[in-house]
């Protein structure tokens, strides 16, 4: 039994999507898949050794990786008129983080491209994504850019709200705004690729029918969360565009990544690949 590496990062929807795959709730196609844990930006660098068959990666960190690894048809997390969103501890404008300090949750996360597009001029400083917060209240940037369930927390811990930056992108482009994906390693034979595809994309399809089973397995990543708001920040990132990008989740990928490209902030991509299930 060929044995595939699933990385990917310990948050409740990353676990939600990929629970049912790993625990063999679903058929896995003669696959065994062994779940490796580490937060997104750690995973994107290991993406550039290609050290696993089969990783989450920001999207953002998919430009600098398109040689050695497609995406798949399913895992995606879009933010559809939601996303990362700036904080500070008093209003701020845009304007006003021109040539600031924001901290970043990483160098390659698809929350640093989606702020460098929003304000080109702001200074990025990267730290640990569970340490953005802290950096701004402490006074070493003076705004942050918050991922996972710091997104639905932010107002309980006092901060402002500066622009949700899901809610910009959609604003400009009317599509939703594409953070992560499931990257698959280009070596491996497309016949083992396509049955990957096919495992995953049921995966996601079983944790959406068997919600209650795979959210209560989520919940031990929720990080303190409440199950309602687990229940809700799961719902934000799982969903009809995990199950499939479709047209226009394919194409809010060729435009982050063209935009970037074209702001010199990522490597242009020639042309996006997406590996579909065996059968679909």
């Amino acid at each position: 039994m060929e044995t595939i590496r699933v990385a990917h990062s310990p948050d409740a929807d990353d676990a939600f999507m990929h629970y049912a795959a790993v625990q063999g709730l679903v058929d896995t196609r003669g696959l065994r898949f062994e779940e490796v844990l580490a937060d997104i930006e750690t995973l994107n660098q290991a993406a550039r050794e290609g050290r696993y068959e089969v990783t989450a990666i920001s999207i953002h960190a998919y430009a600098y990786v398109a040689d050695r690894y497609a995406l798949l048809s399913s895992g995606a997390s879009m933010g559809d008129g939601y996303g990362p969103v700036v904080i500070a501890q008093k209003p701020l404008t845009r304007s006003e983080l021109r040539g600031q300090p924001v901290a970043t949750p990483g160098r390659w996360t698809s929350a640093r491209l989606a702020l460098n597009l929003w304000q080109p001029e702001a200074q990025c400083v990267d730290v640990p994504f569970d340490q953005v917060a802290a950096a701004v209240r402490g006074g070493r940037v003076v705004a942050g850019v918050l991922i996972h369930e710091g997104q639905l927390t932010y107002r309980d811990e006092g901060f402002q709200l500066v622009v949700d930056l899901g809610a910009w992108w959609q604003q400009e482009t009317g599509l939703p705004l594409p953070l992560g994906g499931n990257a698959i390693r280009r070596d491996l034979p497309r016949e083992v690729a396509r049955r990957v595809a096919a495992v995953l994309w049921d995966s996601v399809r079983w944790g959406l029918e068997h919600r209650p089973q795979a959210l209560a397995h989520a919940l031990s990543f929720a990080r303190g969360l409440s199950q309602e708001k687990a229940d809700r920040f799961v719902g934000m990132y799982v969903n009809r565009w995990t199950l499939d990008y479709g047209p226009q989740g394919r194409e809010a990928v060729r435009r982050f990544l063209e935009e970037g490209a074209r702001a010199g902030l990522v490597p242009a991509v020639p042309a996006l690949e997406f590996v579909y299930p065996e059968e679909t």
